[in-house]
């Protein structure tokens, strides 16, 4: 499947080097902490344990019998017997074992890579609402002061007979408001740093530290869905499991044919009663050479169509994976050119509607009049920019979402 989506517009957001850095720091320290992503680890390390044990050979049989009433033979009575035997799988049976349980192992590593990609994600999309809220809330300050100072002016004006009281409890209005808006800002920033910390398995009140602006460089890249997500550990992961289902297979049919064993049998003889040989006495040692008949041939037909249908199963969850991914990385595309385009809005807005306001203060200076207005134009320059740090932070949460979907890690960002 080659979709290409033709020059799709990004904006890398480029966060100063300390900043920057700090992200990642959170990234190494969930790498390290989170329960979760080591579960994961440690259950590829028990698959590891489980080649040799599949590859190598059944322990050999030793027995001893005592004969209680002895038999005699020409050369004197059986006393004991020891016997030791080791049996043999059918050639190439052990490799296939192997193979099948070392490709199990790796596709074990490949979820683990998922996971820790994911965590980077689920970081990534936990940090920046931090930083959207940190900045909602400095502008919810910056808004409040710049009330107390219209506050201010209102009311001087009131007094000096050039406005109405009603531009002063216009004033008190909308300071509530913005009061009342930190409030809440403040109390949403519990559960935001708990889901944060989480993360990383420590303190749920424990400090984040988060950047206090982005800036957003735009260039151009061709992105070729195909090839980018063939990186995602998942594929790879399938893929797996789909050649160590061809190894178990070949591993199957193995087990249906003979299993061939060497041994050895000794025996102790006593003196004999009345009779006189060269041999008289002598212990018997007698090699023997066994074979297994595996007549009954349904369990190992059943094992061969177990692995092939286990083949089929993995060819189809790698095509439903790679669909779901393409959807994925549609809709992520689609964010980032969205948010891009909301961005330049906003830009665009936040510009002109400076100019208004200063040009609609100027003259409520002059005249006393439309102060309402004046209101009004801050208010709004205020949402524009609580927008401009949302569309950010969504941007950037989708810019992590593709960095999952590609399996792109912050150490690929580092080269």
């Amino acid at each position: 499947m080659k979709i290409i989506i033709n020059t799709i517009i990004v904006m890398l957001v480029a966060i100063s080097g300390g900043s920057a850095q700090s992200l990642d720091d959170y990234f190494k320290i969930a790498a390290e902490n989170n329960p979760g992503l080591q579960a994961k680890y440690k259950t590829f390390e028990a698959a590891m344990q489980k080649v040799p044990q599949v590859n190598s050979l059944p322990d050999p049989t030793f027995s001893f019998g005592y004969f209680i009433s002895p038999v005699e033979t020409r050369v004197g009575p059986q006393r004991a017997k020891f016997s030791l035997t080791q049996m043999f799988p059918w050639f190439g049976t052990l490799k296939a074992r192997g193979e099948a349980a070392t490709l199990m192992a790796e596709a074990k590593y490949q979820a683990f890579l998922d996971a820790r990609n994911r965590l980077y994600f689920q970081v990534a999309s936990a940090w920046y609402p931090l930083y959207e809220l940190n900045k909602w809330k400095k502008l919810e300050k910056e808004n409040i002061a710049i009330l107390n100072s219209y506050k201010n002016i209102t009311t001087r004006k009131f007094e000096n007979g050039n406005s109405p009281m009603v531009d002063v409890l216009r004033v008190d209005i909308l300071l509530k408001e913005a009061e009342t808006r930190l409030r809440i800002l403040d109390d949403k920033e519990k559960p935001l740093l708990s889901a944060f910390n989480s993360l990383l398995n420590r303190n749920e009140t424990s400090p984040v530290e988060v950047i206090d602006s982005l800036t957003a460089n735009i260039f151009s890249v061709e992105m070729k869905k195909d090839s980018l997500l063939k990186k995602n550990p998942v594929l790879a992961e399938l893929d797996l499991k789909m050649h160590a289902s061809e190894a178990s297979e070949i591993a199957a049919q193995k087990r249906g044919l003979p299993n061939i064993g060497v041994g050895l049998d000794y025996v102790v003889v006593g003196q004999p009663s009345g009779m006189t040989s060269a041999d008289n006495g002598k212990d018997v040692l007698m090699p023997m050479v066994s074979v297994s008949i595996p007549l009954f041939r349904k369990k190992y037909k059943a094992a061969e169509q177990e692995a092939r249908l286990m083949q089929e199963s993995f060819s189809l969850q790698k095509k439903n994976v790679l669909n779901t991914l393409v959807s994925e990385f549609d809709r992520a595309s689609f964010t980032l050119q969205q948010q891009q385009q909301l961005l330049g809005l906003y830009e665009e807005q936040i510009s002109t509607t400076r100019q208004s306001l200063n040009l609609l203060f100027t003259a409520y200076g002059n005249s006393g009049k439309e102060f309402e207005e004046v209101l009004r134009m801050q208010q709004q320059l205020l949402q524009y920019q609580k927008n401009k740090a949302t569309a950010l932070a969504e941007f950037q949460t989708a810019q992590a979402k593709i960095n999952y979907l590609t399996a792109k890690t912050i150490h690929d960002e580092n080269k």
